[in-house]
């Protein structure tokens, strides 16, 4: 046999031989799947280690004392649904629970529609608006603490607004001593130190509306007030939503504003404490029952789900 037959006969049988990847290369490929697997979970690691040990081991922690009767320094031991029972028959949690509601109903709409509207005026473009957009801002970047000082110092007895009305002849309002006005007063620093925020929001949805909707409408003669019903709430619909969703949240956990304006016994005869004052209150010290301050944090946490599932209930069934 010839020389190029050889070669041609050895040719065929190799490529009739199934070809093996060398055993460096299949490691190098298991290596790259393994990194490919693991990868995004070593980036995820850090943000997955601070939750687990900041927001998971902390609501499970809570979860099991709110059924003991640990106090601040004692672990205390299994009680059941002591607590829980100890809660309805308690009627300051009852005022608590009242005032809270009472956030949430009064202060959710005003969140709502109110930077909807303080949206709606600064978006023109116009010279100068740039400035109020700033000023109606302001209240958001400013430390609670200091404008809750300086509500206080308005609403004393002899603060700014009661001096007025002493100039003009009508009696002072006890916006820091009456229960009511107390409460009221709370709700007004809250409404007034978030329409900003939500204001930044609203712009944003606003920006979205496509500005050829408004232009038809005012073709066919709606008004500013039509145009506002038919065209820029059904667009901004999901963003009331999401405003409704967290202002809830906030009103269910109000603190400081009532705290600051209502001191820490919650106003007169603690009239005006929320739950998160009364958590607060029966959570700390030497002698704090721990265990049920959990139990109320619990039922806080629970009003607040219920809350957020009855508005994403809403929002589906207006799509649907």
């Amino acid at each position: 046999m010839s020389t190029s037959a050889t070669t041609t006969v050895a040719a065929k049988g190799a490529a009739g031989r199934p070809r093996t990847a060398a055993p460096g290369r299949r490691a190098g490929r298991a290596t790259a799947r393994t990194h490919k697997a693991f990868s995004p979970w070593l980036f995820l690691a850090p943000g997955l280690l601070i939750t687990l040990a900041f927001n998971l081991y902390p609501f499970l922690a809570t979860v099991w004392k709110s059924f003991t009767d640990a106090r601040t320094l004692t672990t205390g031991s299994f009680v059941g649904f002591d607590n829980f029972t100890a809660l309805v028959h308690d009627d300051q949690f009852w005022v608590a629970l009242r005032n809270s509601a009472l956030y949430v109903v009064l202060v959710v709409p005003c969140l709502v529609f109110l930077p909807l509207l303080l949206a709606l005026l600064v978006q023109r473009h116009i010279p100068g608006i740039a400035f109020f957009r700033s000023a109606y801002y302001t209240p958001v970047v400013a430390s609670v603490v200091v404008v809750a000082l300086m509500w206080v110092w308005m609403l004393d007895d002899r603060g700014f607004i009661n001096g007025v009305l002493r100039m003009v002849g009508v009696d002072p309002v006890p916006f820091l001593s009456n229960e009511w006005l107390l409460l009221f007063s709370s709700m007004a620093l809250t409404v007034w130190k978030g329409l900003g925020y939500y204001m930044i929001i609203y712009l944003a949805a606003l920006a979205n509306v496509p500005k050829e909707l408004h232009e038809a409408a005012e073709v066919d003669g709606a008004g500013p007030i039509r145009r506002f019903f038919a065209i820029t709430m059904p667009s901004v619909r999901s963003t009331m939503v999401l405003v409704g969703a967290l202002s809830s949240v906030s009103a269910f956990k109000v603190f400081t504003e009532v705290f600051m304006i209502a001191g820490p016994t919650g106003g007169p005869g603690g009239a005006d404490t929320t739950l998160v004052m009364l958590i607060q209150r029966a959570g700390t010290g030497l002698q704090g029952r721990t265990g049920y301050a959990s139990a109320m944090s619990i039922v806080l946490f629970l009003l607040t789900l219920v809350l957020m599932l009855l508005v994403l209930r809403a929002d589906r069934k207006d799509k649907d």
